[in-house]
């Protein structure tokens, strides 16, 4: 048992970070009330610890190389658990916000490090194994966050979802220092710092450009000028990054469209499949009547089947051709989104679980396959680049998802309100920020019941489109069924993608 010590540290932190991207989608209606959080607060709570996680990722992979894999993991799991109590005791919403930035922060930190100790710690047939126990706890935490968010809600309070992670921090922090070796990489390149900046604006930008777009409208100036500023900012990162020895990401790479296919189905692929389940965990406890329990418990067959059907995937049809696995998986979380877009005023919960399950189905397909893809289409060389990108783009594709159905969500829910209510723009504020049970009570008649199922549909329906068009387009640009010459193989990469495949909600 002693050899599995380094395992268990990493598996630690690893399940703890992941859980800590949706283990709070239940607890937000309590915390909006908690905390008098607006609509644009309450996205944020989820949308900022995506973002600085996948902003931050490959800057922290490179920082790890360098300065050691194992330093930075302790400095990451120091660095969460410190803004874990900011957030478990944070007064306002502001300060909620600016605490999860920074548990996103230690959280790069973490998962950057992850495969590289385990491919430190261990060889042959034990690295295999271990990166299957590391993939099925990141697999468990996706099924784990939601119920465990409601449990912990409902007995001790939502500030106890940040608590929880003091001791379980202390915990792997001891353990990494006692059994986990340090490792480096003697050939590491240096840190691409502007790169790091430039793109971690660029993705703050367009993100709250997004998320402003749902109050301010598409076209107003205040939206068109930050999608401007994160336009200006992507093509001064794509100027840096073509002119750097050491880039943080290698540009060359989407010269092979097989790679491009792939990045978009990973941009796609956790914000069409989870962006919006904030607002159905709204929904469900403010509509549906549920507890955050219950809630947790109705969210759980898509992240139950999502896990079931990665190993399921992984273990028997690793040799199906990726472009087969992922567009299949994606016009399936496509079709499993559009299945949810039934809500009616008196729709009750049980009318989601067919898309959820759907939904769960498709993730599993997809993700195990994708990051193995994604290094098979590059040369060996860049292999380490390519997964980077990979996990960048999944994180921040869950940042804009929740950035782009908040913004449909909230445009749909003021308009169906229109003629309904007295004031449909502060209505909406009020439902749209976990007040949908005080204003139904206020509102007889089933008018915001209707108007907070349509601007669900709405979401959902949006994420379906988006999903099956990132499904076309892996079809139409990841045409080998075999790697090219000079490029990698996926074997290598196979158990990684599994692991990294199997974390449902991002």
């Amino acid at each position: 048992m002693g050899k599995w010590w380094p395992l268990t540290a990493v598996c630690l932190g690893a399940f703890m970070l992941l859980v800590d991207v949706n283990i709070v989608t239940v607890a937000l209606p309590d915390m909006a009330v908690g905390l008098g959080a607006s609509f644009s607060s309450l996205q944020w709570v989820m949308d900022v610890y995506a973002l600085v996680l996948a902003a931050l990722l490959m800057g922290a992979g490179a920082l790890a190389d360098r300065a050691g894999r194992r330093r930075v993991y302790v400095i990451g799991l120091v660095l969460f658990a410190l803004a874990s109590l900011a957030c478990g005791l944070a007064p306002d919403a502001p300060v909620l916000l600016a605490a999860r930035a920074v548990q996103g922060a230690g959280a790069a930190m973490m998962f950057a490090t992850t495969v590289a100790l385990i491919t430190a710690s261990y060889d042959g047939r034990d690295r295999a194994a271990a990166f299957g126990v590391w993939g099925a706890a990141n697999g468990a935490a996706a099924g784990v966050g939601p119920v465990l968010g409601g449990l912990v809600t409902q007995a001790l309070g939502w500030r106890w979802i940040f608590l929880l992670n003091l001791p379980v921090s202390v915990l792997a922090v001891a353990l990494t220092l006692r059994v986990v070796r340090e490792s480096r990489d003697p050939a590491a390149r240096r840190i691409d710092l502007p790169g790091v900046a430039l793109f971690a604006a660029a993705a703050g930008a367009v993100t709250y450009g997004l998320t402003r777009a749902g109050d301010a409208g598409w076209t107003s100036p205040v939206t068109l000028g930050w999608l401007a500023a994160g336009a200006v900012a992507l093509a001064a990162f794509a100027a840096v990054e073509i002119r750097s020895p050491h880039p943080l990401v290698d540009l060359r790479l989407f010269r092979a469209p097989a790679f491009t296919g792939i990045m978009i189905a990973s941009l796609a692929m956790s914000g069409t499949a989870f962006g919006y389940l904030l607002y159905t965990s709204l929904w469900l406890q403010s509509v549906a009547g549920l507890s955050a329990i219950g809630a947790g418990l109705a969210i759980l067959p898509m992240s139950g089947l999502a896990f079931a059907a990665s190993w399921l995937t992984g273990r028997f049809l690793h040799a199906v051709p990726a472009r087969l696995t992922v567009g299949i998986g994606l016009l399936l979380v496509g079709a499993g989104t559009l299945g949810q877009s039934v809500l009616t005023a008196g729709s009750g919960w049980s009318a989601l679980v067919p898309g959820f399950a759907l939904t769960g189905v498709g993730v599993g397909v997809a993700l195990p396959n994708v990051t193995a893809a994604a290094t098979a289409a590059v040369p060996p060389e860049r292999v380490g680049s390519a997964a980077g990108a990979v996990s960048a783009l999944r994180q921040l594709g869950f940042a804009f998802g929740i950035a782009v159905l908040g913004s449909v969500f909230h445009g749909v829910l003021e308009r169906s309100l229109h003629g309904d209510v007295r004031d449909p723009a502060g209505t909406a504020r009020a439902v749209a920020g976990g007040h949908a049970a005080e204003v139904i009570h206020r509102t007889p008649g089933g008018a915001v019941e209707s108007a907070f199922a349509a601007a669900l549909d709405a979401a959902t329906a949006t994420a379906g489109v988006i999903a099956i068009a990132a499904g076309i387009a892996v079809f139409a640009l990841v045409r080998r069924d075999r790697p090219a010459a000079g490029a990698a193989t996926p074997e290598p990469v196979a158990t990684a993608a599994k692991m990294t495949g199997s974390n449902g909600a991002r």
